[in-house]
């Protein structure tokens, strides 16, 4: 039975029933999967989003501040040496990828890179940081890539088509599902009176994710300023919690219209996205838009914000909007699609459809495909 090893310098927790599934298929394919991870840095460890596997190879990483980053040696063991394929992650911190990528390996061994192709939140994308990442490419013998974008991205880079595997990032969203099926009537009903938003006219907008600058909110305060203003039945829920929460607290005194719940998991925060009519996440979209797909909320964000891969789920006015310009422009795309009963209906079919497309057993399927194409292809020269 072939092996393929997967490293993560540390295990997070969305990830653990990923690699349980992947691991069942890829048995199926006869194949056998190995997971190796580290520990988080002290930086990442206050954010306890670390998980377990029973399974998995549990290594000690050594970690080095360099300019106030933190870069990484996670140990490999020994005895996967005889591996048919190594997936890492492609990050230019992980100081043993290079001797995977530059250096000498087994006859038989293949590596492959899984990755956004890009730093999509980088500052300098032409920097020198983001000019090695592209010089490293080509290096892999596979890619397991994020999105469509990054099979794009690749692409241009001179990659070759026929040796990327495109993975459809996601999570497991079943639960989250059954949460939203949980939510009665009644139910949605009694949150609208708690928000004061019980008339036929009510319409809800929500955000849901980590508050930190990338999430623009104060363009999105500013946004619902005017949605408001143009309907006056309209409310906004903030879920969520972090470095940018005093922007939310200091709205608040001022807009009763706006609730601020704080950081919610599981049903706490499904019955939520079950009365929300639409997303508001004008800063950079996530995994999260997942989360709307399933609910069946559209997601309004705005175009130049510092977004993420998953971008690339979000089709204007088929799913959602990406609006071009400031916070009036934003505003304005909001009150209309509001306004248009039709339109939003539209719009919710296709994001419920697309919560189907995007799920965590297609992830599952791509992946295990990718690995068994890569241990039978020839090493790339």
């Amino acid at each position: 039975m072939k092996k393929a090893v997967i490293l993560q310098y540390r295990l997070l927790h969305y990830r653990i029933r990923l690699f349980e599934l992947l691991r069942e298929r890829c048995e199926q394919l006869g194949i056998e999967l190995h997971v190796v991870h580290g520990q988080p840095t002290e930086r990442e460890a206050p954010k306890r989003d670390t998980g377990q596997l029973a399974w998995a190879d549990v290594v000690t990483n050594r970690y080095i501040d360099v300019g106030g980053k933190d870069v990484v040696w996670q140990p490999f063991p020994a005895r996967h040496r005889d591996a048919a394929l190594v997936v890492t992650m492609q990050e230019n911190r992980l100081l043993s990828n290079y001797p995977l990528l530059l250096g000498p390996r087994g006859e038989y061994m293949r590596v492959a890179y899984w990755g956004h192709g890009r730093n999509f939140q980088s500052a300098r994308p032409n920097g020198l940081r983001e000019r090695w990442k592209r010089s490293l490419v080509g290096r892999v013998d596979w890619w397991f890539a994020y999105t469509e974008t990054t099979r794009d991205i690749l692409r241009a880079d001179g990659y070759p088509d026929e040796r990327i595997t495109v993975l459809n990032n996601a999570i497991d969203n079943e639960q989250f599902e059954r949460d939203l099926a949980a939510v009665s009537p009644e139910q949605k009903q009694s949150l609208l009176r708690e928000i004061g938003a019980s008339t036929s006219d009510a319409v809800i907008g929500l955000f849901c994710g980590s508050l930190y600058p990338d999430k623009r909110l104060d363009y999105m305060i500013a946004a619902a300023d005017l949605v408001h203003a143009a309907l006056p039945d309209f409310r906004l829920i903030v879920i969520g919690d972090g470095p940018s929460a005093d922007i939310i607290r200091a709205a608040l005194p001022s807009r009763p219209w706006l609730r601020w719940l704080g950081a919610l998991t599981g049903r706490d925060k499904a019955k939520w996205f079950a009365v929300a009519d639409l997303v508001m996440n004008p800063g950079a979209v996530g995994l999260h838009i997942l989360d709307a797909f399933c609910s069946g909320a559209p997601m309004v964000t705005a175009r130049d914000s510092r977004h993420g891969p998953e971008l690339a789920y979000l089709e204007n006015c088929v799913n959602g909007l990406i609006v071009d310009g400031d916070a009036s422009a934003y505003a304005d795309a909001v009150t209309r699609l509001l306004s248009d009963g039709a339109r939003l209906d539209a719009l919710k079919r296709s994001a419920r459809a697309d919560a189907l497309r995007y799920s965590l057993g297609n992830m599952v399927e791509h992946f295990a495909s990718g690995i068994e194409r890569c241990i039978v292809m020839p090493r790339k020269s």
